[in-house]
């Protein structure tokens, strides 16, 4: 999935206005400008339109983890893993994370979205890649999960 779609995605599903947006860059230690974010959010047929790489879709998921979580307290004995590439594995683990999700609050939100998998086949997502019973997330399952993170966060009152 394109990263300025799941950005877009995000945006909406937890109601984040560009001030907020551009303080979760902030807290991902990737200072951006109002401009940039507004070319990040547009569509590729839209003029001004700027593509979102790797590197800043993954400071904008760690910049999410600390705004929603809170600033995690460096131990000087344990070094910081070196930065992987950004999957669809490591998006969902990211936004699980930040979003405080267990197990079962992640197969209810892919139901809110008419997607079903079982517990095993979610698991699969979040393990080692060179362990046996991994999966790679394909971009239905995200596109699925921000839809219902969508319908989860943003239900209309009635």
């Amino acid at each position: 999935m394109i990263n300025n779609d799941v950005l877009r995605r995000v945006r909406y599903a937890l109601d984040l206005n560009d001030v907020t947006m551009l303080e979760v860059f902030a807290l991902g230690d990737l200072e951006i400008s109002r401009d940039e974010l507004l070319g990040y959010l547009k569509k590729e047929d839209q003029e001004g339109f700027v593509a979102l790489n790797n590197q800043k879709m993954d400071d904008f998921l760690s910049g999410l983890i600390t705004y929603k979580r809170g600033k995690l307290e460096d131990k000087p004995e344990v070094e910081k893993k070196p930065a992987v590439s950004l999957t669809n594995n490591s998006m969902l683990k990211k936004l699980r994370i930040a979003l405080n999700f267990k197990e079962d609050d992640m197969l209810n939100t892919l139901k809110l979205a008419d997607f079903q998998i079982s517990k095993g086949e979610l698991s699969a997502f979040f393990r080692q890649k060179g362990h046996k019973n991994y999966r790679e997330c394909g971009d239905q399952v995200i596109r699925n999960f921000l839809q219902g993170l969508a319908l989860h966060f943003r239900k209309p009152i009635e």
